[in-house]
């Protein structure tokens, strides 16, 4: 059983320990503005995905259509593998994948992440899942997940020695939200889960539940 809650409890306990009051306000601050914005809100339930095909972490080319073909599929799309949160979250996913797979369905992590840093984050979470490499954000964008980054929290990430220029390949500063999709296999979304603020999100034991139901 996963508990991946208990485990995003501890961190952040630990983190409003270490982490100065400026820097949690200004990180509340972010996901506050992002809440009360447009961008980011995400697909719903009965909508159709629109269909992709994007590298994974060795570079070969992944297409949403050919796996719907075989059965339904959890995908998930997190930030990146130096989001602590996303680690937790996909190592929770690694330990109910036999569950997944005995329900007929396939589990597929999407990030902004060049294929190396893919493929970092997959070694180092012992990842047997497809993670897909979306450079450019142009699948979460289709997805109407992403969202920039306000200045002050890029001045942050700096300051923490976050180099998403470096792991993205790109300037942009942009990220997708955190959010869970159970995809029937004519590709209508029957289970959603999409929060503005990263550290809440849907525990993949709930989500094998929902996909249990189809």
């Amino acid at each position: 059983m996963s508990n991946m809650r208990q485990q995003f409890d501890e961190y952040i306990s630990a983190f409003k320990q270490k982490a100065s009051t400026d820097v949690q306000d200004k990180m509340s601050r972010a996901i506050e503005e992002l809440e009360s914005s447009d961008q980011g809100k995400g697909l719903s339930i009965g909508e159709k995905i629109p269909f992709f095909t994007l590298p994974d972490a060795t570079g070969n080319e992944v297409s949403i259509q050919n796996l719907l073909q075989k059965g339904p599929v959890i995908l998930t799309f997190y930030r990146g593998g130096w989001c602590p949160y996303c680690n937790m979250e996909l190592r929770a996913y690694q330990e109910l994948l036999d569950d997944i797979h005995d329900a007929g369905a396939e589990l597929v992590a999407i990030s902004p992440q060049t294929p190396d840093a893919t493929l970092s984050t997959k070694e180092k979470n012992e990842l047997q899942f497809t993670v897909l490499s979306d450079e450019g954000n142009k699948t979460a964008d289709a997805f109407n997940l992403v969202y920039k980054l306000p200045p002050y929290l890029v001045d942050i990430y700096q300051e923490r020695g976050l180099d998403l220029e470096k792991a993205n390949d790109s300037d942009e500063w942009t990220l997708p939200v955190s959010a869970t999709y159970v995809i029937k296999q004519d590709g209508t979304i029957a289970y959603e889960y999409t929060k503005a603020d990263y550290k809440d999100r849907a525990e993949p034991s709930d989500v094998v539940a929902e996909l249990k139901k189809l």
